[in-house]
């Protein structure tokens, strides 16, 4: 990409404000933009500096993408106003990032599409490798945490059994790291994983998942590592609702949860065993990290994931102990993280905290890790690459409420299927699409690349309809983040209704309709949907999801998808709430 001048000086003035020094590319040209977004001097070397390089919820994607940031991410009762709840300008004024510059793009929704044809791609594993080479470099004995969700999210993660991900993390140089939708490859292949191809190079860590039968610890709780002369802890921290978002089958032998008082005992035994430094990498979700940052003493530091939150400054929280720095480092490798410490007498003086974006045009592939991507996909080229359709709409999956992405796939399994009312997941990952753009096959299973992948037609009641609805909304609104079960609303197709986000469990869900009629408590609705957890699904004969959404899409007239027209539903009591624009 060649940016302009004026683009240029946008890069210098973000960064700047982000709080990197710029100053000595002042008078650079337009080509030397990367260099100057990427120019982050460490805060100290040698004795007492320690450094993390953080990444999370890359979800598979190897290539780069296009991710479009949520314009909904309400915060309820305390959370209201508080990130990680802030989107568009609220986001920014917390941060401190001007308007209309490539910062204000990544960490945002705002004029998308325009800024993403300007700025380009983000993500893409050659394209992180230079950073993370860079950062290492600069920063001697830093570590790279992934904090999970790298395993799942692309059709090649799919097809061979996460295969390239174990691959392109261990090129990448990841050290520790932690899970989620890596579980629903199975107990057996997790463990082979970790037993095998990550022996000796990579530490998966989770104090929080134990056997179902005996309470033993299935993997090491934390790693210590030595650097730069202080003593370092790295506890991990899987999802905790695993067997209840996912299927229970999956890891029927294991037993998840948040568990703050095994937490509080692995924290103060790496603090007997000499650990200057605690940090967590959590797969909890940001507000969950929040909450346990404010009852368990003793942690520095929580790098976490799993909402996919890219919150820009590291947010600080009290406890009974001193203070922890709680962070949240994006998706689909669109961020880096970097963490600096400066360690004096035991404990932490000083600390920088960046979000680095990932533009891929500002970043040169790392020659390595593109050979190494290029062969793991030869194999599918031919497949991943063929034409299902074009989109004439913006196409995205984020935010609490319905995407463009959701309702084509609701669409697709109501009309194919014979359905009045469909629904989909409330899943975060999925990448972009712009108007033009090529639907290809992997950009479909982008959005249904799961082992759980089956579509189904169930014949529910209209007060069915609204517990599920209630059940859901109360995971994702519950005032009490230990009671948020991971994922977003239940996105609908077919169905209208009004949710009251601040109302009491069981209250939100009201004026349900279909096609203009209100739903009927008893009366049946035929209903579509896909990604059951339950084990039965499987042996049903169920199609897998990206059949069906295949074969609408190229029954499309001319092969082109009409922008569509996303059925979101009626919000009430959100007004002024800075997490809704």
């Amino acid at each position: 990409m060649n940016l302009s001048k004026r683009e240029f000086l946008q890069v210098l003035s973000a960064a700047t404000v982000a709080g990197m020094g710029l100053a000595r590319w002042g008078e650079a040209d337009a080509q030397q933009a990367g260099q100057a977004l990427y120019d982050l001097p460490p805060l100290g070397t040698g004795a007492g500096f320690v450094s993390f390089l953080h990444m999370t919820d890359c979800h598979a994607q190897l290539k780069p993408i296009y991710f479009r940031e949520p314009s909904v991410n309400l915060g309820i009762g305390s959370m209201q106003g508080q990130l990680p709840h802030l989107v568009g300008e609220h986001l920014l004024k917390r941060a401190g990032i001007a308007p209309g510059t490539p910062l204000a793009h990544a960490y945002t929704f705002l004029d998308f599409e325009a800024a993403a044809r300007r700025y380009g791609k983000v993500g893409g594993f050659s394209h992180l490798a230079t950073l993370v080479k860079r950062m290492k470099a600069s920063r001697p004995g830093a570590l790279l945490l992934d904090g999970g969700d790298t395993w799942q999210g692309s059709a090649t993660s799919l097809w061979t059994n996460a295969q390239d991900m174990v691959d392109a993390c261990k090129a990448l140089t990841v050290d520790v790291m932690t899970g989620h939708w890596e579980f629903t490859y199975g107990m057996k292949r997790v463990q082979e994983i970790v037993g095998k191809d990550f022996k000796g190079q990579v530490d998966f860590v989770a104090q929080n998942i134990k056997t179902a039968d005996f309470g033993d610890p299935v993997f090491e709780p934390y790693v210590m590592r030595e650097m730069n002369g202080v003593k370092v802890a790295i506890v991990g921290q899987a999802f905790p609702y695993t067997p209840i978002a996912n299927p229970r089958y999956m890891v029927a032998d294991w037993e998840f949860g948040i568990q703050d008082a095994n937490m509080q005992k692995v924290v103060d035994e790496a603090r007997g065993k000499g650990a200057q430094l605690v940090v967590v990498i959590s797969h909890n979700g940001m507000d969950v990290d929040l909450k346990m940052a404010s009852r368990v003493r003793g942690i520095d530091a929580i790098f976490g994931g799993h909402t996919h939150d890219g919150v820009p400054v590291a947010v600080p929280v009290d406890n009974a102990g001193g203070r922890t720095l709680v962070t949240n480092a994006g998706s689909n490798g669109k961020f880096l993280g970097v963490m600096d410490f400066e360690v004096k007498g035991g404990k932490v003086a000083n600390f920088r905290y960046r979000l680095l974006p990932v533009f891929s045009n500002l970043l040169p592939p790392d020659p390595a890790m593109e050979a190494l991507i290029t062969r793991i996909r030869a194999p599918y080229e031919t497949r991943l690459a063929e034409r299902l359709a074009v989109t004439d709409g913006l196409l995205f999956r984020r935010g609490n409420f319905n995407g463009s992405w959701d309702q084509l796939v609701c669409d697709a399994l109501m009309e194919v299927q014979g359905a009045e009312i469909a629904f989909s997941p409330g899943f975060r990952w999925g990448t972009s699409l712009l108007p033009g753009d090529v639907i290809t096959r992997e950009l479909m299973m982008d959005q249904v690349a799961i082992t759980y992948p089956y579509a189904t037609v169930t014949e529910m009641s209209g007060a069915m309809i609204k517990t599920v609805l209630e059940d859901v909304a109360d995971n994702l609104f519950n005032p009490d983040p230990y009671y948020q079960q991971g994922g977003d609303m239940v996105r609908v197709g077919g169905l209208e209704y009004t949710i009251t986000p601040g109302a009491a469990m069981g209250s939100r869900i009201s004026e349900m309709r279909l096609a203009g009629r209100p739903i009927e408590a008893g009366r049946t609705y035929k209903v579509a949907g896909w990604a059951p957890v339950a084990e039965e699904a499987a042996r049903a004969g169920n199609k897998p999801v990206w059949e069906v959404v295949e074969t609408w899409l190229k029954s499309r007239p001319g092969g082109r998808v009409a922008p569509r027209t996303v059925n979101a539903p009626r919000i009430v009591g959100v007004q002024g709430n800075p997490g809704i624009a």
